[in-house]
């Protein structure tokens, strides 16, 4: 495979190390539709064409010049069909049943942009599908694919963590609202508060006919 960049394209020199870690994390199937958002000069969408088919692969960015350049890459690894597109995240991307979705967002910047592609990637992948993304942070990556996809899996490979998150449900996992539990020490001091309250009523011949739940009927 070759490969023709530009200077203003990232890693324009090699392939950078978290691509090439990601890739490793990666079995392309006969029958797999493969995105590669964000495709930069190609590396990824063109392997994945060169494996299974062009006719499987898409691939997008939202910069012109990339785009440009992975045409041409596509075209000199045989395969002119490819399908290429300028797009701004999911964009131009209406399909729905992509079983992979290959990632390697810009996360030296906020994570905004991460926050759509892992959200948009759950709508776009078919069930069963995995969303496959790459970065050199761990944390706020690992909590928001287990939080949109229920789980992910986090492997190590030089000085990159490769996330595989499998779309296993129809929609995100939705965060519940947990009923606000006192401490057994409040309830205790709550209990213990109300009995006195009743007895104090009593000893003045208070009559009540409501049940008392931390209101003192008048």
């Amino acid at each position: 495979m070759q490969f023709e960049t530009g200077s203003t394209l990232f890693s324009p020199n090699f392939i950078d190390n978290g691509t090439l870690a990601m890739l490793s994390e990666v079995d392309f199937l006969l029958d797999d539709k493969v995105l590669d958002l964000g495709c930069g000069y190609g590396v990824a969408g063109i392997l994945a064409g060169k494996l299974i088919g062009e006719e499987c692969v898409i691939m997008c960015d939202i910069s012109e010049q990339a785009v440009k350049y992975a045409s041409l890459n596509a075209a000199l690894n045989g395969l002119p069909q490819l399908d290429i597109r300028l797009s701004d995240g999911f964009q131009n991307i209406q399909e729905n049943d992509f079983t992979i979705i290959l990632c390697n967002p810009p996360y030296h910047t906020d994570f905004s942009v991460s926050k759509k592609m892992i959200e948009g990637g759950f709508k776009r992948l078919a069930m069963g599908g995995k969303l496959v993304m790459v970065t050199k942070r761990l944390r706020w990556y690992k909590n928001k694919l287990a939080s949109v996809f229920g789980g992910v899996q986090v492997r190590e490979r030089d000085g990159y963590y490769v996330f595989v998150a499998e779309k296993r449900s129809r929609t995100t996992k939705k965060k519940t609202k947990s009923a606000m539990r006192l401490s057994k020490k409040l309830q205790r001091k709550q209990k213990g508060f109300k009995a006195n309250l009743e007895g104090t009523i009593r000893k003045a011949g208070t009559a009540c006919s409501c049940m008392l739940r931390g209101v003192i009927c008048p």
